[in-house]
């Protein structure tokens, strides 16, 4: 195995135990990286974890609900534990909404959107920041391009990842002169599933993948992405079609929010 910037890496990967999250830790114990696993499914992650350890990395799987700030401490914890340090943090894991915000009940679907996807990131980053700080680290963020354009049908979703995307570059230019690097990455849709899997309104699954997500770029194909960009300790990697919209928005809005009606609204 060829060292690299992974090798021997202590990675916090979270969501790893499907989609974008398991394609990462498959490859990143492939470069040779110490992997602390977290997600809440025991038994895929147990799997994934094997299948790490198989590819010769190092691998410990970490049961963690990221809504729960308890269980972050705890996760950072094993980690230091087993590995002594931390050198990347990836905050992968996320869930997704597919409701008008007019149609939801109540607002614990959103509730539970934004301490998952926010507020694991923040609870995690928080946690490993001390850690981070000692071995002049990386932080990943995985957000998307609702990030910074509008979602309608899944507002929850777009104001997590807002929110995502304020903490963390709010955050790299407080580390500026640490040596810890805070990468953004901004995938477009990938297959994964996540559509199928997203709340309704009355929180249970959506139960259908989204023409959107359908055909959409691999797992594989965002982790190499994913990996080669946090390598390189990049500020950001966006998309081509969401670039595009970042130039084109100020000068064009209503345009913009035709187009982005129909990526994130599925045809009645």
């Amino acid at each position: 195995m060829k060292p690299g910037p992974f090798f021997q890496n202590s990675v916090i990967l979270t969501g790893a135990s499907l989609g974008i999250g398991r394609q990462l830790a498959l490859q990143l114990a492939e470069k040779g990286a110490w992997l602390t696993l977290a997600a809440r499914s025991v038994n895929k992650l147990e799997e994934v974890a094997a299948q790490c350890r198989d590819r010769g990395g190092r691998a410990i799987a970490v049961p963690t609900d990221i809504s729960d700030a308890a269980q972050c401490q705890v996760l950072i914890g094993r980690c230091i534990e087993e590995y002594a340090s931390i050198d990347t943090l990836i905050n992968n894991a996320g869930i997704a909404m597919r409701a008008k915000f007019s149609d939801l009940p109540n607002l614990s679907v959103m509730e539970k959107v934004m301490r998952v996807n926010f507020w694991g990131s923040v609870y995690n980053t928080h946690y490993a920041l001390p850690h981070l700080l000692a071995s002049r680290g990386r932080i990943v963020g995985i957000v998307s391009g609702a990030g910074f354009f509008a979602s309608p049908g899944a507002c929850g979703y777009g104001a997590s990842k807002h929110a995502m995307t304020g903490f963390f570059n709010t955050l790299r230019i407080e580390l500026a002169k640490s040596g810890v690097s805070v990468t953004l990455y901004f995938p477009d849709w990938v297959s994964t599933g996540i559509s199928g899997r997203a709340n309704g309104a009355n929180g249970e699954s959506y139960g259908k993948i989204i023409s959107h997500e359908r055909g959409a770029m691999s797992p594989e194909k965002c982790a190499q992405l994913i990996l080669k960009t946090a390598a390189r300790r990049k500020r950001e990697a966006v998309s081509l079609r969401d670039n595009l919209g970042r130039i084109f928005a100020p000068l064009t809005p209503g345009i913009i929010d035709k187009i982005t009606l129909k990526a994130f609204a599925e045809p009645e």
